[in-house]
């Protein structure tokens, strides 16, 4: 069979794992992982005798006044049935072979010590667990218990909430029960407890599914005893429970080997990044070149391209990503010419009143450089080269003031690293806009998220972009020589930069950054033509970890292909089943 076949592919995924699980589960149920067991155990007890015996025993627990005789439920009509079973195995309900209660669903006094008080979060894990429970009086567990006395074998199972997460109790209980089933057995281990326990969690999803509740979700004492069971011989049962522990075992296998397939590759992947940031120059292009031989190996994961993105721009901003460029370009004009001119520029439109005289700013101290820049390169703060930096606003009025035509108003959700996002975007009229005449968006500025989830996020504006307007949540970055942009915006997306807004926000509850801090912030500048140079180089490295990202995507589409194709096939084959 294909699952057989693509076992260790299907889980070199982690999600298949659990997918996995679930296909086993409804295989068991069906019948479909014992069929050769039949064929080598004609002879077994039908399932029709088993129930028999327990409807006798379940009629002399009702003569002995043990239990209570119940109206008779409704067989399982032919339509009713999910799908068809086995020769020898018979649809009945839970109830028709178990004796199906529920514990409180009141809630008693709670004491700081006495009886635990079972609920579904001591279930949760699949375990159960009497950690953080809440105890209630002797008193009142003697009276829970009158109606549900939980005995060793017993099985648990959450009816509100997280429904499901059935647990055997496998010690010698002392406990009362509280929104909780309870399933006990007629005849001790008939079913078999391992059996009931595999339908119950393979159940569990269905039920989950058709729950019912307006606050949290539920599942009725009423509907547990009537869901269908699917009974197959007492024997085969046991051969059931072997199959499904096996399969499970080999999937658990396959998946731990998966993770630490994974976590290898990470680890691999973070040490050779670790090794670029931290090579000289002469070290740098001999790491690089093993990093490109084991690309698709080391980052064949979202998280590790995500880093490797980080690793790239961080190599940028320190200039190793332009060592041998700066080796074949000795002549290059320095920095700090460029930042004379810029410097100049900025003063002429003071001058010309365009922008505000800004008081000055304090000179880097040797202890504020956070490294070394190699020759050619000059520190510089953002207010240096910027002709603003200032936040927008919101219109007054909030919402109320949006339009469905007009101009754009951006916040923060529009501004992403990759650009401006307008789909939905909101709207304001010109009038507004004229209003807020400080905080309109031109053509190549950068914009800024600075408060929020978001916080960091960073956008360049389109050359040919018209016009529109930002929230408060969004800072407006207008550089003196837009010539610098792109280098500029690769920067405040670098790992240095991004540490920095974290590192600097205001407020007891550290949501924003101010614009006297965004002033502040060290650039480091290099030499025009070296700028263009990164640039490009950031851009063919960008690329490639798309295309990387674009092969994880694909390999993922094609699992999860396969995964259907196996699940398919397992629903529809009804020839032998070779797990």
């Amino acid at each position: 069979m294909l699952l057989l076949e693509q076992f260790e592919n299907l889980t070199l995924h982690p999600k298949n794992a659990a997918r996995l699980k679930e296909l086993v589960l409804q295989l068991a149920v069906q019948g479909k992982l014992t069929e050769n067991w039949r064929r080598q155990n004609p002879d077994v007890e039908p399932a029709a005798e088993l129930l028999k015996r327990i409807e006798a025993e379940k009629a002399q627990l009702v003569k002995e006044k043990k239990i209570k005789k119940e109206k008779p439920l409704e067989p399982i009509s032919e339509d009713e049935a999910p799908y068809t079973l086995p020769e020898g195995w018979m649809w009945c309900r839970l109830q028709d072979c178990l004796d199906v209660r529920d514990g409180t669903h009141d809630t008693p006094k709670y004491h700081p010590e006495g009886i635990p008080l079972v609920t579904s979060k001591n279930i949760s894990s699949g375990k159960l667990s009497l950690e953080n429970v809440k105890y209630i009086s002797q008193e009142d567990h003697i009276e829970i218990s009158k109606r549900s006395k939980v005995d060793k074998g017993d099985i648990l199972f959450a009816m509100i909430g997280s429904i499901g997460n059935p647990v055997i109790v496998d010690v010698e209980p002392n406990f009362s029960i509280k929104n909780v089933a309870l399933f006990k057995y007629f005849i001790e281990n008939s079913p078999a407890p391992y059996y009931l326990l595999l339908y119950l969690n393979h159940a569990q999803v269905e039920m989950k599914n058709s729950a019912t509740g307006a606050v949290q979700s539920f599942v009725s004492l009423s509907g547990l005893r009537q869901y269908p069971f699917p009974l197959p011989p007492l024997a085969e049962q046991e051969a059931i429970v072997a199959r499904v522990e096996e399969l499970m075992q080999k999937i658990e296998e396959l998946e731990k080997q998966t993770a630490e397939r994974i976590q290898l590759k990470q680890h691999l992947g973070a040490a050779a990044l670790q090794q670029l940031t931290a090579a000289t120059d002469e070290e740098l292009e001999q790491n690089w070149f093993f990093l490109k031989q084991h690309f698709h190996t080391m980052f064949d994961d979202a998280a590790n391209v995500k880093k490797l993105r980080e690793t790239i721009l961080q190599l940028a901003v320190q200039g190793k990503l332009t060592a041998n460029w700066r080796t074949q370009n000795p002549t290059t004009e320095p920095a700090s010419d460029l930042l004379k001119r810029i410097q100049a520029e900025k003063a002429q439109l003071v001058k010309e009143k365009k922008i505000k005289k800004e008081k000055p700013l304090e000179p880097i101290a040797e202890d504020e450089v956070p490294y070394a820049l190699p020759e050619g390169w000059v520190w510089c703060r953002m207010a240096d080269i910027a002709s603003k930096l200032g936040a927008g606003s919101t219109p007054k009025g909030g919402k109320e003031v949006y339009v469905e035509e007009g101009i754009p108003f951006l916040r923060s959700q529009n501004v992403y690293d990759d650009g401006l996002r307008l789909n939905g975007v909101a709207q304001i009229t010109e009038a507004v806009h004229q209003k807020m005449s400080g905080t309109h968006v031109q053509p190549k500025d950068i914009l800024l998220n600075i408060t929020g989830g978001s916080i960091g996020r960073c956008a360049l504006v389109a050359d040919d972009f018209d016009t529109a307007n930002v929230s408060q949540h969004v800072a407006i970055i207008r550089l003196v020589d837009s010539g610098i942009r792109k280098y500029i915006h690769y920067l405040m997306t670098s790992e240095m930069i991004q540490r920095l807004i974290m590192d600097v926000q205001v407020g007891v509850s550290r949501e924003g950054l101010s614009m006297t801090k965004l002033r502040e912030f060290l650039i480091p500048l290099p030499p025009l033509s070296e700028q263009k140079a990164i640039v490009a180089k950031v851009d063919q490295l960008m690329q490639l970890c798309d295309q990387l990202e674009q092969q994880i995507q694909q390999s993922k589409q094609e699992a999860e292909a396969l995964m259907q194709a196996v699940v398919q096939e397992a629903l529809q084959v009804q020839e032998e089943v070779e797990l």
